[in-house]
This record gives C-alpha cells, sequence and structure tokens, in this order.
C-alpha cells in the first residue's frame, strides 16, 4: 500500500500533555507561547503545514525532551488570529509517526525525524469494529459520564459513525497521559473501542478517569 501523498521526513513537535490527535479526528487547539507561535509561523510556510502531535512522559514536560516515540501529525486545516497576536487552529490528523532522533538546532521549539511506515493504514478511512455494540456501549457510557460529570449531545453522539464517536471519546474524555498514548497506540478501532470500555468500567468501580498504570 502507498501513501496518498509524500509526507516530510522532518516535523515539528508540539508535546502537550492530555492533547490527544488520531488520524482523521480534528484537534481545536489555542496557541499563545512564544515558541510554538514560532512552530506555528514555521509550520504554516512549510508545502505540508504538519505539526506533530506528542505525550511527554508520565510526569515529564516537553523540556525534558522525553517523550513518547508515537504521535500523530495533524496538517493545520483552519487558522485565526486573534488582536493580541494568538492563534486557534485545527489540526486535522493525517497519520501516526515513530520519531527516529531529534533535530539538534537553535529553534525554541523541538523538531524530529520520523518514520511514516508502520502507519501507512491510518490514510485509508475504513476502520470498522465489527463487534462493535452500540446499545450496550451508550449504557456504559451514560453511566461514566454521569459519575465523571460529563455533558454531550446524546443525539449527535448516537448518530456519529463507529470510528468518529471512538476517536472523539478518546480525544475527550479525562484519561491519563500513558492512557492517552495506550489509545493511540491501539491497532485498530476494535481494539481502542474495547480499552476506552475498560478504562471507564474501571473509573465505575471506584478508579480515576482512567486506570492503565
Amino acid at each position: 500500500m502507498k501513501r496518498k501523498f509524500d509526507l516530510p521526513h522532518t516535523i515539528p513537535i508540539f508535546a502537550l500533555p492530555g492533547a490527544l490527535l488520531l488520524p482523521r479526528s480534528k484537534l481545536p487547539l489555542h496557541i499563545f507561547e512564544p515558541r510554538y507561535l514560532e512552530m506555528l509561523d514555521e509550520a504554516l510556510k512549510s508545502p505540508s503545514r504538519l505539526i506533530g502531535m506528542v505525550q511527554p512522559l508520565q510526569g515529564k514536560s516537553d523540556n525534558d525532551n522525553e517523550l513518547h516515540m508515537i504521535g500523530c501529525a495533524g496538517r493545520i486545516s483552519s487558522f485565526s488570529e486573534t488582536d493580541d497576536g494568538r492563534y486557534m487552529i485545527t489540526l486535522s490528523g493525517v497519520s501516526r509517526f515513530k520519531i527516529d532522533s531529534f533535530v539538534e538546532s537553535f529553534s525554541p521549539f523541538i523538531k524530529a525525524n520520523i518514520n511514516w511506515e508502520n502507519f501507512i493504514g491510518d490514510e485509508t478511512g475504513d476502520s470498522i469494529d465489527e463487534d462493535f455494540d452500540r446499545d450496550k456501549f451508550f449504557n456504559l457510557l451514560k453511566k461514566y459520564f454521569s459519575v465523571t460529570g460529563l455533558k454531550t449531545d446524546w443525539e449527535s453522539l448516537r448518530d456519529a459513525d463507529e470510528e468518529l464517536l471512538i476517536n472523539s471519546l478518546s480525544m475527550l474524555c479525562p484519561f491519563n497521559v500513558e492512557e492517552k498514548q495506550a489509545l493511540l497506540e491501539s491497532d485498530n478501532l476494535c481494539s481502542r473501542r474495547v480499552m476506552i470500555s475498560t478504562l471507564m468500567e474501571f473509573s465505575l468501580h471506584g478508579g480515576d478517569a482512567g486506570g492503565l498504570q
């Protein structure tokens, strides 16, 4: 299987705890730190307009360069600038990647050489969960939202297709960094749905918002 289009070997990295991006999903971001404003300016000038979202290791910050090696690249699909120079942007998830090495530079933000090889299927958009029991899943989801105090438009959520539903919940639910990373690295939609169900059940039985350690 070949890529629909060529992807760059080096991209800027945005390490933001809990901010999960998945292929074919959208992530809104508010950019205001000077180093990330510079990162955004550089990304906008590039042909791909890609930014790599990566989770720092648990308890670490991006300043430590101690990051998970698997992330997801998003294309800047919309942006607007506020009067005081901040940006509101939306990243559209393109593909996951593996960090091969970090680029040494005087840039205030992280750049990495990356490998797309193991994630070619991220572009196909045909992820199907054949074992998905929507009624059973929604019964669990309603209990979880009730316990955590989360609100949603249930009608729109129930009408969403399986991939949009599972990926949106993976990104929005208050799971910790390691749990978000595990959801990102799930092999397929079915395994991601099983993991979300396990995390919600753990929470309902007295755990934290999630429970993978």
